[in-house]
């Protein structure tokens, strides 16, 4: 018996195709055209930063609001400055990583800094807006970045008149920050150590040990296994980054219900990022780790960097097991300088900045508005 379906089925096939392929080809065709006149809507805008205004909208006199891209350390490196009040303590901010660019973030949680203080966000060489498929390799060491660091403090003092900078390091921050502060306290008005790194080798051994902890309570059968692979650290960067993913899981880098997730979209939402710089973040943060982890992982300030003339003030979380506060608390206790001051968030891991964000603006304009710590900015 002839089967009707069979017979016409041939003739399905060879027709089918030919319309379907036309109609991917178009869809496909829409997509590319709408993909490309995206990415040239977003980097032909770029992003701005939006200047400070009174009830009425008229520009506050004496406030600034610029973007500007300065040669440092023969790169191309980009710094915000903000501040209602230019004549106000110039704070550097010394962002996380190595290569995560921390300007919008901050420019999000923590705006009411640029009440109090000038504001200058700085993406450090190869992060964020200061990725170059081109920046040496050679160049990306602890010694390099901490010559680019003082570079931008020079360009701070000398455009604004200021005689010192307060630095305001976040995690891979804190270890230019410390080394900075304890190098060239002449030039400091105080340091602000953000999930402070003390002993590195460690705190990456605590780190990856209180995943494996968590893990065997949870009884989590897939996090043990991969935990388990990558072994005790020294880590890779790849390994490193498999016990970060547990870390997180386990609430060692979040303690509420923050995410990273939930921080590139507050990163998104605000004028100084776009999808443009989603995807620079992800180049600078692998080039940056790719060229800085080895020598990162060995960094030790409890061995290097005790002997401060500058005011020196930890903000730690109470429960960040990805830069083990424990340790930076041991260093703290170590710590000679004319005037410190820890301070412990107690709803918070890893990011007091963005975990608890009312508490952490609070807290610099209290530490430094003591004279010790006040730049004059004369």
């Amino acid at each position: 018996m002839r089967d009707p379906i069979a017979e016409r089925e041939p003739a399905a096939r060879t027709a089918r195709p030919n319309q379907w392929d036309l109609v991917k080809a178009g869809i496909m065709f829409v997509r590319l055209i709408a993909l490309v006149a995206a990415f040239l809507f977003v980097e032909g805008c770029g992003v701005h930063t939006a200047p400070f205004r009174d009830e009425r909208g008229a520009t506050i006199p004496g406030s600034i609001a610029t973007i500007t891209d300065v040669t440092v350390g023969g790169v191309a490196q980009r710094l915000w400055f903000r501040g209602m009040n230019a004549t106000s303590p110039a704070v550097i901010l010394l962002h996380g990583g190595p290569g995560t660019s921390e300007t919008a973030l901050f420019r999000h949680f923590n705006a009411d800094l640029e009440r109090h203080f000038l504001m200058v966000y700085w993406d450090q060489r190869g992060t964020g807006r200061s990725y170059r498929s081109g920046i040496p390799t050679a160049t990306m060491t602890i010694d390099q970045f901490v010559r680019d660091l003082d570079e931008v403090v020079e360009i701070v003092r000398h455009r604004f008149g200021k005689t010192r900078v307060v630095l305001l390091g976040h995690s891979w921050g804190t270890a230019l920050g410390i080394e900075y502060a304890a190098r060239f306290p002449d030039k400091v008005a105080a340091y602000v150590g953000v999930s402070q790194v003390a002993d590195m080798r460690e705190g990456e051994r605590l780190s990856y040990e209180y995943a494996r902890s968590e893990a065997r309570r949870r009884e989590l059968r897939s996090a043990m296994q991969a935990l388990d692979r990558i072994g005790e650290p020294p880590h890779t960067v790849d390994q490193m980054l498999t016990s970060r993913k547990w870390v997180e899981r386990f609430g060692g880098s979040f303690h509420g219900d923050m995410s990273t997730g939930k921080l590139i979209w507050a990163a998104l939402g605000t004028d100084e990022a776009n999808l443009i710089d989603l995807i620079k973040f992800g180049q600078g943060n692998r080039f940056s780790l790719d060229h800085l982890w080895n020598e990162f992982r060995a960094f030790d300030a409890d061995d290097h960097f005790i002997a401060f003339r500058v005011p020196v003030f930890f903000l730690l979380g109470r429960y960040d097991w990805q830069v083990p506060s424990i340790l930076a608390e041991r260093y703290f206790e170590r710590i000679d300088a004319p005037l410190k001051r820890l301070v412990w968030f107690e709803h918070s891991a890893h990011n007091p900045p963005f975990e608890e964000p009312a508490l952490f603006t609070e807290t610099p304009v209290d530490l430094l508005d003591s004279p010790t710590a006040h730049d004059s900015s004369q």
